[in-house]
């Protein structure tokens, strides 16, 4: 049995969600509901819940400034919204879950069952809240800075640094402008979904580049491009009027 508590501005959501929790997953337990993100924090806690279906557009404050009220986060989150394509991208980034309105219910039951796993395995990471809060609130800096997870803890970057990122198994090395190297504990797939917006293209499988880095392009099957610090990285066949229609844009 996992406990849940249900934060959404809109009263019909919350009980339209607790009736889908009621008749679709019956090893959880609604403790409670609230509608702005004050009422969800006095809830949290004096109810102590094991998750929070959270809402995150709502009027008197989202559901990133919630998070933001607690010390630490001892609850699993899954968010339930629409929200801007950043947010999403930067919440998928973070290993976090997410459910798009109107909900699914074969994906509220996956989300559910997925974060009671992770509950009752004590696997609840704060740092991983951590990581989206700093990522959002940097999201307007002018720098675009990012924190990156590696295997010390997080390193705060300026996305313009970035010259190319490359595949290293389940993990991916970042070289920067500076001539340095970073290695963090994220698939290339997570970076190509949160860098799109900053001109950067996936070439090949295994290489993302900045395309404002890109020094020069050779023709071939694919062709390669000569990068700023000097790399040559091919370009896959089947990526190759993408990305001559994509760098024309620049």
């Amino acid at each position: 049995m996992i406990s849940i508590i249900i934060v959404d501005d809109v009263k019909k959501s919350r009980e339209t969600l607790e009736k889908m929790l009621l008749n679709y997953c019956p090893d959880s337990e609604v403790l409670g509901k609230a509608g702005s993100a004050n009422e969800a924090y006095q809830l949290i806690c004096e109810k102590q819940p094991q998750l929070v279906l959270l809402d995150i557009e709502m009027p008197n404050g989202t559901g990133f400034d919630l998070l933001e009220m607690f010390d630490t986060i001892n609850f699993e989150v899954i968010f339930t919204t629409a929200f801007d394509q950043y947010a999403l991208k930067a919440i998928k980034f973070c290993a976090l879950d997410y459910l798009l309105k109107p909900i699914d219910i074969k994906e509220l039951i996956q989300s559910i069952h997925k974060a009671s796993i992770r509950v009752n395995e004590n696997s609840i990471k704060d740092s991983n809240y951590s990581h989206l809060l700093t990522n959002l609130k940097h999201k307007n800096s002018p720098k675009n800075k990012l924190a990156l997870p590696t295997q010390e803890g997080l390193e705060f970057i300026i996305v313009n640094d970035i010259i190319r990122c490359e595949a290293e198994g389940n993990y991916t090395s970042i070289f920067f402008k500076d001539k340095n190297r970073l290695l963090t504990t994220r698939k290339i797939k997570d970076f190509e979904e949160l860098l799109s917006e900053h001109d950067f293209f996936r070439i090949h499988r295994s290489h993302l580049v900045n395309l404002n880095c890109i020094e020069k392009y050779y023709k071939g099957d694919g062709g390669y491009v000569l990068m700023l610090d000097g790399s040559t990285i091919d370009v896959a066949r089947r990526k190759k009027d993408d990305f001559l229609e994509r760098l024309s844009r620049v």
